[in-house]
């Protein structure tokens, strides 16, 4: 059985928001350990922080939205600097799965250095792909990787505009 989310006017009363540094403060003690004015919530393992209230725990960027818009978002919120902890409102944008992902930055088991790069084993080039809508597209193999990272520079502004990130 899951618990209920805390109403919009309960969580206005147990926290406040400042949208210019997009951190959470307890207005009331919700427990025995936590103070008054103390920052609220912890940060995950994926470096998002998340605020438990009443057993239910809300990650942040989630709540900025709803303090400042009055509803609960309806999408993916994506943060444009790619910190996740950063949860100021002017760093949050609604977007789709695909975009928030675009937005991503460069796995750290990349080893060609660019994102969407990679070497070809069979023919020793450099491959560039890019994931549009859950699928996989082919942008070619090239000399360099400097030229496959043009490739994916391209596809990339072409599919995802302002969402695009090329590290």
């Amino acid at each position: 059985m899951t618990k209920a989310t805390p109403s919009i006017e309960r969580l206005r009363f147990l926290l406040s928001y400042d949208p210019e540094s997009g951190v959470f403060r307890w207005r009331a003690k919700p427990n025995k350990r936590t103070n008054v004015g103390a920052i609220a919530g912890f940060t995950d393992c994926w470096g998002h922080r998340r605020i438990e209230v009443e057993g239910v725990r809300i990650k942040a960027h989630r709540l900025a939205w709803l303090f400042v818009c009055g509803e609960w978002p309806r999408f993916v919120l994506d943060h444009i600097n790619g910190n996740p902890d950063d949860n100021r409102i002017a760093n949050l944008r609604p977007a789709t799965a695909s975009q928030n992902m675009q937005n991503s930055r460069r796995y750290s088991t990349n080893t060609s250095g660019y994102k969407g790069v990679s070497l070809c084993r069979q023919t020793r080039r450099w491959r560039a792909k890019i994931v549009v809508n859950g699928r996989n597209v082919h942008l070619g193999r090239f000399l360099s990787a400097e030229q496959a990272r043009s490739a994916y520079a391209s596809a990339a502004a072409e599919y995802f505009g302002e969402f695009a990130r090329l590290s």
